[in-house]
């Protein structure tokens, strides 16, 4: 009797060692037992973990008249040379300015309008994001660059698409591309990240 009680105890390890290599905490991995239907664990954020992108909101589109837009611009002492030469000379606003889409941006909970500003020929060389407040549209960041479409990004961030051209480029045929992301810091939209991608 009592030789059957070492070879069981012998039995018993050998069985727990055997089943303990296809735990998840080594060995065999099993997918799915992380967190079963059933189970309470924590959601990934609620562990800290934050995913790379959070849909956005669509903030309702602005109705917002570009011809106050353009007045607004006009009246900016910081509007660059360009801009303030084209927009002087531009009786029909649909030949100079050009409605984008509608962000959020700034995160404050109201809507701002991406509106982008190109010759007659409709070659865009700058943007603007224009929130309204009580005084009307003002300005709150532009930027200059050749063929520019401004699209919202993850977060609210702005992401930026630009053509690079050289001196020798055809208007047809650019030599390159840049992305450039811009996020809010709470005071002004700051660059992120910058890619250059060189033409076909």
């Amino acid at each position: 009797m009592r030789a059957r009680q070492p070879l069981s105890a012998a039995l018993a390890l050998a069985g727990f060692l055997a089943l303990s290599g296809c735990a998840n905490d080594g060995g065999l991995r099993v997918e799915g037992a992380d967190a079963p239907a059933t189970s309470t664990t924590p959601s990934g954020e609620a562990r800290g973990f934050v995913p790379e992108q959070v849909p956005t909101i669509k903030p309702t589109p602005i109705d917002l008249n570009l011809q106050a837009v353009r007045k607004a611009l006009l009246a900016d002492k910081q509007l660059d040379s360009q801009s303030r030469a084209v927009l002087s000379k531009c009786t029909l606003i649909e030949r100079c300015l050009s409605r984008g889409a509608t962000v959020d941006a700034m995160h404050s909970g109201q809507p701002q309008l991406i509106v982008l500003i190109h010759t007659v020929e409709k070659f865009v060389f700058g943007g603007f994001l224009i929130a309204v407040g009580p005084g009307g549209p003002r300005r709150v960041w532009s930027l200059k660059a050749q063929q520019l479409k401004i699209n919202p990004g993850a977060n609210g961030d702005l992401v930026a698409e630009s053509e690079l051209f050289t001196l020798t480029d055809q208007p047809c045929c650019p030599s390159g591309k840049r992305v450039e992301v811009y996020r809010w810091d709470g005071r002004q939209m700051a660059k992120v990240s910058s890619l250059d991608q060189e033409g076909d």
